[in-house]
């Protein structure tokens, strides 16, 4: 008995040191790029975020619904200030005192957020065709956040248009700087 107990462990040492000497003989990986480290945290902290919902959901089973709960739920954790329409700042783009109007995420990260979340679920299998993070109806709510946001900081939504390309040639004048303008 004694002799089997050396034989596992011996054995089992040999395949430790295997497996130390595979992971030197592999070339080093480069470093993750900022994106790409941000994106393989939020995709984590989204999958630990439905593992912890009663009963836990699979990503097989995740839809928009549950993208647009993991957005609200962030919100607590927002460093923006949105004043509600009864604060007496609402619409005041630097408001003079502080007031008690929730903290929530702002747009630009939420948007950031679900693109770099649309793209990770891709990369791991997910169809396009059955990309929660992809629906129609997150696209509302995020521009209804962008509007919401936008109103509360007295900064009107207005859609900037798209410049046409100007063809280069010995009749057009070069595009002037900020500061040929502004004389």
């Amino acid at each position: 008995m004694s002799g089997e107990m050396h034989n596992d462990s011996a054995s089992s040492s040999r395949a430790t040191a295997a497996a130390s000497d595979q992971r030197q003989q592999q070339p080093p990986q480069a470093p993750l790029s900022r994106y790409e480290s941000q994106k393989r945290r939020d995709w984590n902290t989204f999958g630990q975020y439905l593992k912890n919902q009663t009963p836990p959901v699979s990503l097989s089973q995740c839809n928009f619904n549950h993208v647009l709960e993991f957005l609200r739920y962030l919100d607590q954790f927002g460093k923006t200030k949105v004043h509600l329409h009864g604060c007496i700042f609402f619409g005041q783009p630097d408001p003079p005192a502080p007031c008690t109007c929730p903290l929530r995420q702002a747009w630009g990260s939420l948007d950031a957020l679900i693109g770099r979340l649309r793209a990770a679920y891709e990369e791991h299998g997910g169809s396009p065709e059955t990309n929660p993070f992809g629906s129609g109806a997150i696209r509302v709510y995020l521009r209804e956040v962008k509007e919401c946001q936008a109103k509360a900081r007295g900064i009107p939504y207005t859609k900037k248009k798209k410049k046409k390309n100007q063809l280069k040639g010995p009749h057009h004048e070069p595009p002037k700087s900020f500061k040929q303008l502004a004389t």
